[in-house]
């Protein structure tokens, strides 16, 4: 029978230490070291979603690896004093919080931080104070801007995510000013219908009056990127990132895009599998499962993570996933050299293939923003969790506003790997609108699983427009074929175009006019086909 030889491993944990800030605020979080030994580097969590957050961080792992542990609260949220202000206090008080790490007695002087999401931007912006003692950071599927990509995908508001996390920020505003004492009643009052009916909400006009959430207006009253955006962007200068970081990202996480910008700008390794955001690491997303080996723990990113954590790391510099071959694979670069961008042309009679178009005539549909196409799978952020992913587009096929293109049965693998784009020569009857795109994967038995897909909001009547869907890697097995939709609404993953041309924020029901829209067939989908 096999023995394990194991020594225990003595704790000391403190709930709740204040760490002072430099404006006078108290933060607290907790702290776990070895009761014995020292001293130690120190891995750094800051999070602002409560307490809840800490019990999946790694702190057995860290510890046994030789670190202790801070898992702090952001202002304004936990046990934290202050006001929380998404994203505009990170950097700052980041850096605080790692000089008074490397204060402590039991400090080596050294630090690490690490987190998704929200969690792995607040150690990006501490790294870009560039505080005396941080020497890496891992950063998991998280923004590299706040207006694109984050709140704004190709100018179009992002109301799914931004109703979602806004709405849960403020009620863990109000809860935190309930345990200060402060009467958080009227702000309940108001925000409890946007949380019990998140779909209601998302239909209200104009969208800039969703109660209850104190940044909303900020948000959807900024469409452009203005003063109020960039002084955001100040918080995250990647040029002044000079620490290592590891980025890991999901092929259905809605910061894909931010996760291989962020890689582009600072470099280090990049490991993408075909998670979403809330299901990183899993063996399935959406509709599909990968089996086990898609799985964090088929390729150890756990111990990879703290691995490069200590400056250890001997990993690829790029491992992705593979989807169709279910796979993982390493490279050298992202995105891979050797794929082919190819264009498939978008057909007047619904066909799509390599072949230049010989016709001219456009097809056409009637988009109506009273009846938006609804969002279903993609890398989505909404209160249902099971819509995520991989989904059957079968159903938003069937409806009249959404023209479907689509190649023969390929008779043999075709690997598409790298960045995705739509150009549409396109036309509207609107002073406003927006085209968006999905690529599809088409199965022998008819399911019509969504792989990837973007929007682009334009005020331009007519011309060529670019849609970016970001990036995949999927095989488009023998058998199957490549679809792609094109249509004018993805909602409420992205907000309704009134179609007036004034700001969509401010549109009223009154405003909503029907655009009749043209589609040229000299438009195509730019795959990059990775030679097999």
């Amino acid at each position: 029978m096999p023995k394990l030889d194991r020594t225990p491993l003595a704790i000391t944990a403190e709930h709740d230490v204040p760490m002072p800030m430099r404006d006078g605020t108290i933060l607290r979080g907790d702290v776990h070291r070895r009761s014995e030994g020292g001293p130690f580097p120190a891995l750094l969590v800051r999070t602002p979603y409560g307490e809840g957050t800490f019990r999946s961080v790694p702190v057995r792992s860290a510890l046994q690896a030789g670190f202790a542990v801070v898992l702090q609260h952001c202002r304004g949220r936990g046990s934290s004093d202050g006001e929380f202000r998404p994203w505009l206090d990170e950097g700052a008080d980041g850096h605080d919080t790692i000089a008074w790490i490397t204060a402590q007695p039991w400090s080596d002087g050294e630090v690490v931080m690490s987190g998704m999401s929200y969690l792995a931007g607040c150690a990006l912006q501490a790294a870009a104070t560039r505080p005396p003692g941080l020497r890496a950071v891992v950063a998991a599927v998280t923004p590299h801007d706040f207006h694109d990509g984050l709140k704004y995908h190709g100018g179009a508001f992002a109301l799914g995510s931004a109703l979602g996390w806004g709405a849960m920020q403020a009620m863990l505003g109000l809860v935190h000013g309930m345990e200060a004492g402060e009467d958080a009643g009227a702000g309940f009052g108001e925000l409890l219908p946007v949380l019990g009916d998140q779909a209601a909400a998302a239909r209200t006009l104009p969208v800039r009056d969703v109660p209850g959430i104190p940044w909303w207006r900020d948000w959807t009253g900024h469409p452009e990127r203005d003063e109020y955006w960039q002084d955001l962007a100040e918080t995250l200068r990647h040029d002044r990132i000079e620490v290592p970081v590891m980025h890991v990202a999901g092929w259905f996480d809605l910061f894909l895009s931010g996760t291989l910008e962020n890689h582009r700008r600072l470099g280090g390794p990049l490991i993408v599998g075909p998670w979403s955001h809330t299901a990183l690491g899993a063996t399935g997303t959406g509709r599909l499962d990968f089996g086990f080996s898609a799985s964090a723990q088929a390729i150890r990113l756990e111990q990879r993570q703290l691995a490069f954590l200590k400056g250890e790391d001997t990993g690829p510099a790029v491992q992705i996933f593979v989807m169709g071959d279910d796979v993982w694979r390493d490279e050298e670069a992202w995105p891979l050299a050797r794929a082919v961008a190819t264009r498939y042309h978008l057909h007047s009679d619904g066909s799509l293939c390599t072949a230049p178009p010989a016709a001219a005539e456009p097809a056409t549909f009637t988009f109506d923003p009273r009846d938006p196409v609804p969002t279903v799978g993609g890398p989505l952020l909404l209160p249902d969790v099971t819509n995520v992913g991989p989904q059957d587009q079968r159903d938003v096929e069937l409806r009249p506003d959404v023209l479907c293109y689509t190649t023969e049965v390929l008779a043999a693998d075709v690997e598409v790997t790298g960045p995705v784009s739509v150009t549409l020569h396109a036309e509207t009857s609107a002073a406003a609108t927006d085209w968006t795109a999905k690529l599809v994967n088409v199965h022998p038995d008819g399911r019509a699983m969504s792989v990837t897909d973007g929007i682009v909001r334009t005020a331009e009547p007519a011309g060529t427009f670019t849609i970016d869907l970001v990036a995949t890697s999927q095989v488009f097995k023998a058998g199957h074929r490549i679809r792609v939709e094109v249509s004018s609404s993805n909602f409420p993953r992205f907000d309704r175009n009134p179609g007036t041309g004034r700001p969509a924020a401010e549109a009223t029901g009154a405003d909503l006019v029907l655009q009749h829209q043209k589609v040229f067939p000299d438009s195509y989908i730019t795959l990059p086909v990775v030679p097999r």
